[in-house]
């Protein structure tokens, strides 16, 4: 077997699942730090990320895009 054939059929290894779908295989105390970071970062950051964008940064946005 070479090492791109690393399945006995000769097709293609299979794609790693998503990491979300990967907490399950993880151990428990892992799975539940993850849970507990994200809700405090939620927790502490959504109202500052829902906050509108300065105009000021917008501006500066647009003029780097047309400097392209």
């Amino acid at each position: 077997m070479s090492e791109e054939d690393d399945t006995l059929d000769g097709s293609p290894p299979a794609m790693p699942p998503a990491r979300r779908n990967n907490r399950s295989r993880r151990p428990a105390g892992d799975v539940a730090f993850d849970m507990w970071l994200e809700r405090g970062l939620h927790a502490m950051y959504d109202d500052i990320a829902k906050e509108p964008v300065p105009p000021e940064l917008l501006a500066l946005i647009e003029r780097d895009r047309e400097g392209e």
